[in-house]
């Protein structure tokens, strides 16, 4: 089974789609996949799908919703996989794992049997652990690599098409602050091996996409340092100072007006940057 929810969601097996059409069965197999092989409690579900006050029938709707997704699994499953060469099938396999083994039924609740490197979001989280790792190791090289390919399996925001309930709010506010986490480590990676012509543009765009992200502006002011062009990395703290004034009534962080006055002072920015601590999580500014 591979599952996708990095932007739209998309679930098929052997092939075949197994994405129900509407809104509430598409919310509970999201969420099933985000937790996949850990039990998600019914009553999770419920909230999920109808908020604090679920109607009395929602147990009986959601064993209904369960059971039509593996009816879906179990005619996917049933589907003979293709062979080379045109017109051949391969017969099914009698010990292949059946629609109830996949999607089981626990004690309070339900769970997904799929592998983390079959769901893109548990992929996700494993390629940017480990480009973390290497950051902290010192292999920049790795690092970016790693982080690159994590950061390939996002298509849109994360649960794209799904309406949200509490916890699928939940996962998508922290599957978007992991991505800016491994967006903002790796450029960090590419500056320190010098590539800092190969993302003046990027961080440009990023700019404007997250006008009071900070340490995104400070790479950029970084980026332009190294590539000797220091008019404008003040003129983009200045930008970034004049927008945290006006939205926001704050002044750009210690770490920003320290790198600010290293730059002003002519001295190396990434050093400056590095002694500040931008290895440590991002923040949004205030």
């Amino acid at each position: 089974m591979r599952i996708r929810v990095l932007g739209t969601l998309h679930a098929e097996t052997a092939g075949v789609s197994i994405a129900p059409s509407a809104a509430k069965p598409r919310q509970i197999l999201a969420l099933l996949a985000l937790q996949s092989r850990h039990i998600v409690p019914v009553s999770d579900l419920m909230e999920e799908v109808w908020g604090a006050g679920p109607p009395r029938s929602a147990p009986t709707t959601l064993q209904t919703y369960i059971l039509q997704l593996r009816r879906r699994l179990r005619a996917a499953l049933g589907a003979p996989a293709p062979l080379p060469g045109a017109g051949t099938t391969a017969p099914c396999d009698p010990h292949a794992p059946s629609d109830k083994d996949i999607l089981a039924t626990r004690h309070g609740g339900y769970q997904l049997e799929v592998a983390d490197c079959d769901v893109d979001a548990l992929e996700f989280a494993r390629l940017t652990r480990t480009g973390h790792a290497a950051y902290e190791a010192g292999d920049m090289a790795k690092s970016a690599r790693l982080l690159n390919s994590a950061l390939a399996l996002w298509r849109g925001p994360a649960l794209a098409d799904l309406p949200h309930g509490k916890h699928l709010s939940i996962e998508a506010t922290r599957l978007e602050e992991s991505r800016l986490g491994a967006l903002e480590r790796r450029i960090d990676a590419d500056l320190r091996m010098g590539r800092h012509r190969e993302v003046l543009g990027e961080l440009c765009a990023l700019r404007g996409r997250y006008p009071l992200y900070e340490n995104l502006h400070a790479l950029l002011m970084v980026a332009f340092h190294q590539d000797g062009r220091s008019s404008d990395a003040l003129i983009a703290f200045r930008r970034l100072r004049g927008t945290l004034v006006e939205e926001l009534g704050l002044e750009p962080s210690p770490r920003i007006d320290r790198l600010h006055q290293a730059i002003l002072r002519g001295e190396d920015a990434l050093d400056a940057w590095r002694g500040s601590g931008s290895g440590q999580a991002a923040g949004l500014a205030g």
